[in-house]
């Protein structure tokens, strides 16, 4: 199943918040039983994070926009196309972007979450695995995507292992699913783990794109294993290839 980009929960209540303002203009974490440890070491990055408060001032969805204007700034993702696949849009601050870049694209974004409605958006409430959603994603661009997004995280255990493989198979389903909605040329830009240095993706990569790069953009928290890789040129293979 697809997995989203939404983050965690702050699980403060009304009239009891879960902070205080601290010296220096940090933002202190009050340690509370409704949360572990973990949950409050998140939680007090989360309100310390500048890209938090700029995306909140912005009025993008998420942090994870600037993410994609920082590859945007980089890669010239978004200049010149017309037809955008969101693969793990949820809450849609990827989608945002497209549309700030490219007011007139085709732009759909797919999630198992529900999305808030965005104008100018079609969105879908469903799984990349489903048998109908090539067709009905196709059908919702009128036509091949110039660029498909993708940046999907499967739900942790805890389990290293076990998180890297349900990761890497999100990643897998997709390139699988770009492959089919890419036109020729088209470009994937997709969230992979410690710079996507995974053989068999890589070579998957390289046998559809001419370019092939990995970056971690400013925007992604140094502490996380997460990189993007942004694959350009692609090359549809035969039906007898």
């Amino acid at each position: 199943m697809t997995g989203s980009k939404n983050g965690h929960g702050s699980g403060a209540g009304a009239g009891n918040g879960p902070s205080g303002r601290s010296r220096g203009g940090k933002v202190k974490v009050r340690n509370t039983h409704r949360r572990t440890t973990s949950s409050n070491q998140w939680l007090a990055r989360h309100l310390n994070d500048p890209y938090v408060a700029a995306a909140k001032a912005a009025g993008y969805r998420s942090r994870a926009a600037f993410k994609l204007k920082e590859l945007d700034a980089q890669f010239s993702l978004l200049g010149q196309v017309d037809r955008v696949v969101d693969l793990g849009a949820a809450p849609g601050g990827w989608c945002q972007v497209v549309l700030e870049r490219r007011p007139r694209a085709t732009v759909v974004g797919i999630d198992l979450l529900p999305i808030e409605p965005i104008a100018g958006v079609t969105l879908f409430e469903k799984d990349i695995l489903d048998d109908d959603t090539e067709a009905l994603l196709l059908g919702a661009l009128g036509g091949q995507a110039d660029i498909v997004l993708s940046d999907m995280a499967a739900n942790t255990v805890g389990h290293q292992m076990t998180d890297y493989l349900r990761t890497m198979g999100l990643i897998e389903a997709g390139l699988d699913m770009a492959g089919r909605l890419l036109r020729p040329g088209g470009t994937f830009v997709a969230k992979v783990l410690a710079g996507g240095g995974d053989g068999t993706l890589t070579a998957l990569l390289k046998q559809s794109f001419a370019t092939v790069k990995h970056v971690k953009p400013p925007a992604s928290r140094k502490g996380s294993s997460e990189w993007y890789v942004v694959a350009q040129g692609f090359k549809p293979r035969s039906p007898d290839a």
